[in-house]
């Protein structure tokens, strides 16, 4: 399979959810990149799980479950009962994440683990062979329409040579201020799953933007 593009739904038009969703299931998009985010952790509140429900009575693609938020050992159970394929937590908010990938698997979950942009790669030596994903923010987490940070295309490079090494079967995700015009480096650095939201959602043409986002000539992806 080529690389997986994951609409983020933090960017979708909230008053039109169901046509939203609707017309990600027709499009060629792979994955539901849905942004759980309390305030707290990162300095913005988007939705919790009646949003989180009702987007997944609609969703006919898997749901990728991002959770900025602090705690999120208190909630693995819930977001997986609400349709989560994947639950990603964040390096900074967890002291015991080794437990926290252990419960999202015994939940029937891919477990991940997100890194922000000043968050080095090399911590996750330790822990990357138990990870299905690793997901590298090339913004700062909480607000949507940032411009990508350049270094995420090292931090790619970086990941990939451990992962090689450690768990070749490992799928690196790139969140923030992803589009057509850095697509193609990202997925050559190494990058398997990218996370699209304005660059989707503010397009003329939202299907036609991710028909073009897969078409990219980036070769064979694992998985």
């Amino acid at each position: 399979m080529k690389h997986l593009i994951a609409p983020s739904v933090l960017s979708a038009d909230f008053a039109n959810l169901q046509r939203d969703v609707e017309m990600i299931n027709s499009s060629e998009a792979d994955w539901f990149h849905v942004d759980i985010m309390d305030g707290v952790f990162v300095p913005n509140i988007s939705f919790g799980f009646p949003v989180m429900q009702a987007i997944r009575k609609y969703a006919e693609k898997p749901l990728d479950v991002h959770l900025m938020i602090v705690n999120p050992e208190h909630y693995i159970e819930q977001f997986a009962a609400a349709g989560a394929a994947v639950i990603t937590v964040h390096y900074e908010a967890c002291t015991h994440l080794h437990r926290i990938v252990q419960s999202i698997h015994a939940a029937g979950c891919k477990a991940g683990v997100a890194l922000n942009p000043h968050t080095p790669v090399s911590l996750l030596k330790d822990i990357l062979g138990d990870l299905d994903l690793v997901l590298i923010m090339s913004v700062n987490p909480g607000f949507g329409g940032q411009q990508f940070i350049p270094n995420t295309l090292n931090k790619v490079k970086e990941l990939k040579a451990m992962a090689a090494l450690l768990n070749p079967d490992l799928l690196i995700e790139v969140d923030g201020g992803v589009g057509l015009h850095n697509l193609p480096a990202l997925v050559q650095a190494g990058a398997d799953v990218l996370v699209a939201g304005n660059a989707v959602f503010a397009a003329e043409s939202p299907k036609d933007t991710i028909a073009e986002m897969k078409r990219t000539d980036t070769g064979i992806m694992k998985i």
